[in-house]
């Protein structure tokens, strides 16, 4: 099979875009695209979870900056595309930005990628997009793979409020800490982590969090070892503790917190203010938005309450006449 053809800006001489890359040994041509700098999600590990567009994007785009070079040609060799690469990290982030500024206002095309997954969760992307965007340039997301979002939907956590919180300190102390600060937010939370710190950082998240609290540790997703572990934190950070560390990528999910049912007092008063205001129904309904308990509990509690009340107003009223009162003659 021929090399495939280089990509051509569409303002540059030669006309059309020849940029293309391949599916399955078949050539594809890659529409132009207007300038600007573009967010490309990548495959995090299976090389087939890529877009039809995200790979129109990288083919017809004038730069790719990424995060290692080396990991980014693995995809663009796979799929026939033969864009310039262009380190673009943390540690020469400062320097490499200036330069992909002057390419946008020069009319570039330029695609940013991660080493894998969305760009910008946990790298230094959101920067570059600021300033590209301060200066005035167009920036245009191209959706695709996160390991956050696939291991999210594969826990059995619950998904209506999670909260993704990046990598915890590396030091015992600062991620107590951190946990701590995180330990009440009704959501589910996640984490990215390195394999050497996965034991530490799941003892670290029994003690601070509660060994009961349901978690879920899942490794190498989208590859051939796929694993995804559930149970607790407790019987999680036991079991990682007796094993040689694992390898690859993890992440850890950890299921919010179970809400302690409030003492009775505490419901009774709560339902005794809400009934001065409220009818019976609503005050029942407010109650079970606060606190998390049953509403026809409430309501039966409430029902109670309001007799309870209403016996004791006529307990008064039948009461003994004051002894000062007019008397006998």
């Amino acid at each position: 099979m021929s090399a495939p053809a280089r990509p051509v800006h569409p303002d540059s001489a030669g006309g059309e875009s020849q940029a293309g890359y391949q599916i399955d040994g078949q050539r594809l041509r890659a529409p132009a695209i207007e300038p600007g700098l573009y967010i490309v999600s990548t495959p995090i590990g299976n090389l087939r979870d890529i877009t039809l567009r995200a790979l129109a994007t990288l083919a017809a785009a004038d730069v790719i900056a990424c995060e290692d070079t080396r990991v980014t040609r693995v995809l663009t060799r796979h799929y026939g595309i033969e864009t310039e690469l262009f380190a673009y990290h943390e540690h020469n982030a400062d320097r490499q930005r200036p330069k992909l500024l002057a390419a946008l206002a020069a009319g570039k095309t330029i695609a940013l990628v991660s080493d894998a997954g969305t760009p910008l969760v946990s790298d230094p992307g959101f920067r570059l997009v600021g300033d590209v965007l301060g200066a005035g340039h167009r920036v245009v997301p191209i959706p695709g793979a996160s390991a956050l979002l696939t291991a999210l939907v594969a826990a059995a956590l619950p998904t209506d409020t999670f909260l993704f919180a990046g990598f915890l300190p590396n030091r015992t102390v600062g991620r107590k800490k951190r946990l701590a600060a995180l330990a009440e937010v009704p959501a589910t939370l996640i984490f990215y982590e390195s394999p050497h710190r996965t034991a530490d950082s799941l003892a670290d998240m029994a003690e601070t969090l509660g060994a009961d609290r349901p978690a879920v540790v899942a490794r190498e997703l989208t590859k051939t070892f796929e694993t995804i572990r559930r149970g607790t934190l407790g019987s999680l950070a036991e079991a990682f503790g007796n094993e040689p560390s694992p390898k690859g990528e993890i992440v850890i999910l950890i299921g919010p917190p179970v809400a302690s049912e409030p003492e009775a007092e505490e419901v009774d008063s709560l339902l005794a203010r809400l009934l001065e205001n409220h009818p019976l129904k609503e005050a029942a309904a407010l109650a079970a938005t606060a606190t998390g308990m049953p509403k026809r509990d409430l309501y039966q509690r409430a029902l109670e309450l309001k007799a309870e009340a209403a016996g004791d107003e006529e307990d008064e009223d039948d009461g003994e006449p004051d002894s000062d009162d007019d008397g006998a003659a």
